[in-house]
């Protein structure tokens, strides 16, 4: 800016008087842009109540879930629970000798516990006495049970025999903003993601119910999926059930990424300040 343009606004300035500094203060076209501004201000720190709540849609609708007995295929690192029994419990002894190697698991508070297990090892197979290499991964628990019982009337090893498997590390990760971010371990080995959300101490205030992320692997391919729950949609959705490993992640709603930035914090010192200053103006004589 020229210094000739600085010296006439700085001569401008001086010609205005504290009558129309008063004046200019106390109009209603000053005051009225003020209180808009104040409103304004006020409501974009408030987030709408609508994005809190879930379940939006008429609640007078029954769902059928599509999904509720798809029974989960076992993976790599699945660590299974198989108990073999017959007419016979010492032949049947033999084969609960289970292969507990790697199956160790720490705590928080430091101490190591160990799980009987069968690993499925990264080429897909378990390993059982007497039957020896069997291949586990892909298949469904069912699919496997019906396989070793057939083994074991084959082989004539057993007469009669019930086969049982279950997962030891039937588990899902709830992260991001819930009460208590955490990994559950699931022993009845079905869970919903209402109940998981409820086992984590529910969504934050801070949490986006709108937007929620499932990550779900499928086929060795990791995929992820987004989750209304503002809507009655999760009712009927084939991700109503959770699996084995499934991930959730609450993400931040924009209220929470503000406060975290510090803009929030200066909203009312900002407000403040503009009060004052217009108090000053108009009380100058």
């Amino acid at each position: 800016m020229p210094l000739q343009n600085i010296r006439n606004l700085f001569s401008r300035v001086k010609r205005f008087s504290r009558f129309d500094i008063k004046l200019l203060f106390t109009s209603k076209r000053f005051l009225s842009g003020v209180t808009f501004f104040l409103i304004a201000a006020c409501l974009s720190s408030c987030g709408s109540a609508k994005n809190a709540i879930y379940f939006n849609n008429n609640t007078s609708i029954a769902y059928t879930n599509k999904a509720q007995n798809l029974e989960p295929v076992i993976q790599l690192n699945d660590l299974l629970s198989i108990t073999v029994s017959s007419i016979n419990p010492e032949a049947a002894q033999m084969f609960n000798m289970a292969n507990d190697a790697a199956a160790q698991s720490s705590t928080n508070a430091g101490n190591t516990t160990r799980v009987s297990g069968y690993l499925v090892g990264q080429d897909g197979f378990i390993r059982l006495p007497i039957l020896g290499k069997l291949e586990a991964a892909g298949k469904t628990k069912k699919v496997l049970r019906e396989e070793i019982t057939g083994l074991l009337v084959d082989r004539k090893l057993l007469l009669e025999p019930i086969v049982d498997i279950r997962y030891l590390n039937y588990k899902v990760s709830i992260l991001g903003e819930v009460k208590n971010p955490s990994v559950l371990t699931i022993p009845s080995e079905k869970i919903s993601l209402l109940e998981a959300l409820g086992l984590a101490g529910d969504i934050t205030i801070y949490g986006r119910r709108d937007n929620i992320t499932l990550i779900r692997e499928e086929n060795g391919v990791k995929r992820m999926r987004k989750i209304d729950l503002t809507t009655n949609e999760i009712f009927s959705s084939p991700y109503y059930y959770l699996q084995s490993n499934d991930i959730i992640y609450v993400e931040p709603n924009n209220a929470k990424v503000a406060s975290s930035s510090g803009v929030r914090d200066w909203i009312p010192v900002i407000l403040s300040g503009i009060s004052l200053a217009i108090i000053a103006l108009v009380n100058l004589k």
